[in-house]
């Protein structure tokens, strides 16, 4: 059965002066109606550009040199600017970490959600304004009615970001890519974002791809995880799978890296080494120079996604014989 959203071999490179950079090399995986998949992973492993490479907001040089993308069984990868901008506010909703990116500081958040429900559905102004207090009221501002016809700037950073997601999701789009929803928020508000993200996959069978490096939040939120390094899936599958059972050993790395609540240790564990820069991308397994299991096939040859269990990792210590 087809996901609603495909992503199949996507590679993403940067020209440069020097040669080309490849930023994702060859990410594959599906997204359903109503399913939360986390994608997480190290600064620079590739998570938002995944994001920005799916809705088309990829910044220049970088661009789309192989690989697929479909919403709905339609490809996306391949469309105009005009038509992939109609898609992208109606059918894929994005929440990025920066609410000053997203709103324009010159009109009030009644206006731009009024316009964005206008462009995409078909509402006269007064359904609109009724319903754009609706989402105000969803994310939790409070007297929505009254902060209708404020600007950003009267709102506190968290409040941006609750204008931001409501922004998002007014057009009831099919899909949501959130990018570090809640990174900016305290833990209060983290939880009430989050279980607005889990009421509209329920109630609406929204699809949400939630990039994140928080793991509490995939595990509360998520119900698969894909785990990235260094532009590709490392593994991926079930949360509470790869959460209790990891099967490569970055994700063992990074669960490890994490306090536990039953006991206290005086130090975490870390994964040695750094990833790898663009331009130095080892040959084999990219994660080969920081793995405490490397071996010779490690070193020559780059794993595909295999079956581990109930998760499936890019990791040949799951390859039979």
């Amino acid at each position: 059965m087809m996901g609603l959203l495909e992503v199949v071999d996507l590679t993403v490179e940067f020209p440069t002066r020097r040669g080309v950079l490849r930023a994702l090399d060859r990410v594959s995986f599906s997204i359903d109606t109503g399913e939360v998949l986390g994608v997480v992973g190290e600064s620079g492993a590739g998570k938002s550009l995944t994001g920005a490479a799916i809705v088309g907001l990829l910044e220049r040089p970088g661009r789309i040199a192989s690989g697929e993308i479909r919403l709905d069984g339609q490809r996306i990868d391949n469309l105009e600017a005009e038509p992939l901008r109609r898609i992208r506010g109606r059918r894929i909703g994005t929440i990025f970490q920066d609410p000053l990116t997203t709103l324009n500081p010159l009109y009030t958040i009644g206006r731009q959600l009024t316009e964005t429900m206008q462009t995409h559905l078909r509402l006269s102004g007064n359904q609109a304004r009724d319903r754009a207090i609706g989402w105000l009221e969803r994310v939790g501002i409070p007297a929505a009615a009254q902060r209708f016809g404020a600007y950003p700037h009267e709102f506190s950073g968290g409040q941006r970001q609750r204008v931001v997601i409501a922004l998002a999701l007014c057009a009831e789009p099919a899909l949501v890519i959130a990018d570090e929803p809640t990174t900016a928020l305290d833990v209060s508000v983290q939880a009430q974002i989050i279980t607005l993200l889990k009421d509209l996959t329920r109630d609406h069978g929204t699809a949400v791809m939630l990039v994140t490096h928080d793991m509490g939040v995939i595990a509360e939120t998520a119900d698969r995880v894909a785990v990235m390094y260094a532009g590709r899936i490392a593994e991926i599958g079930p949360v509470a799978a790869v959460v209790r059972h990891p099967a490569h050993p970055y994700t063992e790395g990074l669960m490890a890296s994490i306090p536990a609540l039953e006991h206290r240790v005086d130090r975490l564990r870390q994964i040695d080494g750094a990833m790898p820069r663009l331009d130095a991308i080892p040959t084999g397994c990219r994660f080969h120079p920081r793995c405490p299991h490397a071996f010779d096939r490690c070193l020559a040859q780059r794993p595909e996604l295999l079956p581990a269990g109930a998760t499936q990792a890019a990791c040949w210590l799951h390859a039979d014989g």
